[in-house]
């Protein structure tokens, strides 16, 4: 069964993710209450002289809009990119007169500039966020050069030197611009690796699922055994007997023929998987013959080598037939054969402690400039213009192998980018301690029963 695309196994693009209004209220709510209690102690505490009357209608300006909000739209709903940042812009033409009222940049909490902009990143699509900070940027700017100062009770203006106002206003730039792209620089980073283990897992579920009707069919076949071999028993008979009538012996020949092919039919479907124990485990040379074989028939040859290394016997190991082992080979070797010129060679090495797979092209090798980042999903360097992928493959494969225990490395047979000789390509090698991955090898035991 050839391996599915990693694409298809994520959920269709929806761009940038929707918001929840809900959160996006509370916020606004928290900021008002904060707004609203500085203004207030600087009024009555600090007796600071400023338009306090104007900073309430700013501040009620927020409020009667965060009501309105909450009583035309449920909570619970997803605002569209452009939603969110109308919202934001919201509070930033909101925060811009609140901030002109009160001193401009000579206002320590000007640095309150850079929650919109960071929410933005953290939920919006990169263009929103860029125009997002560009207008915070243009109107902090603004408040800097037209404001009403602030005056402290002996009628002095509260202000800053300029050189100091000029450092203000580029830290609140900078950090504007530096969290902005962190936050969503960190966002985007979540999400990807988020779908990515959603096709870890999706992928997994499949050939687990396959895993289990393989044992299901497997068991229907042990059990229809018996009666396929007594048609096939009686249908010969029948047309030992019939041989001196043609047309009813050709009748039992066709009985027989057809219990010949039910058989085939369920040993073939038998052959993903069964539920005795015998092939729980399997001989290493076994499980990489069916790791394998969905790409056998896809013009690239692929050869096969078994050898103890140190002190390792001379007797194949039996390893554990895992789903995650399975579908995690199958996808480093759909990789080689993928980016393979001709051929592609399957190793399969062991020792006391030891197993090791190793699966190499004859291809032009892993980039030196991805070479340490194989297996992050997403990458965006391509070994091969024009190939259609995500970095998936290599992303799932080392995750559901690490799951089994194993250490996964990847190296290039030769450097400088010249064709390789052969067995000089990409390399990607797993190494599994023999106490995971290992079966005992001895009496099998009582085959499990699937169903009564």
């Amino acid at each position: 069964m050839p391996t599915q695309p990693t694409r298809s196994l994520l959920p269709p693009e929806t761009g940038a993710p929707h918001v929840r209004l809900g959160t996006l209220v509370n916020l606004r709510w928290l900021a008002l209450a904060g707004q609203f209690i500085t203004v207030l102690a600087a009024h009555l505490l600090l007796d600071l002289d400023f338009a306090f009357g104007l900073c309430l209608l700013a501040i009620g300006t927020g409020a009667v809009a965060n009501l309105t909000t909450s009583a035309t739209h449920p909570a619970n709903t997803r605002l569209p990119e452009r939603g969110t940042f109308a919202f934001l812009l919201f509070d930033l033409v909101q925060l811009s007169a609140l901030l002109s009222l009160t001193g401009g940049l000579n206002n320590p909490f000007a640095l309150l500039f850079m929650a919109p902009v960071t929410i933005s990143a953290t939920s919006l699509s990169l263009r929103s966020t860029v125009t997002l900070g560009a207008i915070g940027i243009a109107l902090i700017s603004l408040v800097g050069g037209y404001h009403l100062p602030l005056r402290l009770p002996d009628g002095a203006a509260l202000e800053l030197p300029d050189l100091n106002l000029i450092g203000f206003w580029i830290a609140i730039v900078i950090g504007m611009v530096f969290l902005s792209a962190f936050a969503f620089r960190l966002t985007l980073e979540t999400e990807r690796m988020s779908n990515a283990l959603l096709a870890t897992q999706t992928a997994l579920a499949r050939e687990q699922k396959l895993h289990d009707l393989g044992g299901v069919v497997a068991a229907a076949a042990h059990e229809l055994g018996t009666p396929l071999a007594t048609i096939k028993l009686v249908s010969s008979e029948l047309a030992e007997d019939l041989a001196d009538r043609p047309a009813q012996r050709e009748d039992a020949e066709l009985i027989r023929s057809q219990a010949d092919r039910c058989r085939d039919i369920l040993q073939s479907m038998g052959r993903a998987g069964k539920a005795d124990r015998q092939v729980r485990s399997a001989p290493l040379e076994a499980v990489l013959v069916e790791a394998a074989e969905p790409h056998s028939d896809r013009g690239i040859a692929i050869a096969y080598s078994w050898a103890p290394q140190g002190d390792g016997t001379d007797r194949m190991p039996r390893i554990q037939r895992l789903p995650e082992v399975i579908h995690g080979l199958r996808n480093l070797i759909q990789n080689a054969v993928d980016f393979a010129a001709s051929e592609i060679w399957i190793d399969g090495r062991w020792t006391a402690d030891e197993i090791v797979v190793r699966i190499i092209d004859d291809g032009a090798g892993y980039p030196p400039e991805v070479l340490n980042r194989l297996g992050d999903p997403f990458l965006r360097s391509r070994r091969r213009l024009g190939y259609d992928g995500m970095g998936l493959g290599l992303f799932i494969a080392k995750t559901l192998l690490e799951r089994t225990g194993a250490t996964l490395s990847f190296a290039n047979g030769t450097a400088g980018g010249r064709r390789p000789p052969a067995r000089g390509g990409a390399i990607a090698e797993a190494v599994w301690p023999r106490a995971r991955i290992g079966a005992a090898t001895g009496a099998l035991g009582e085959n499990t029963r699937l169903s009564e």
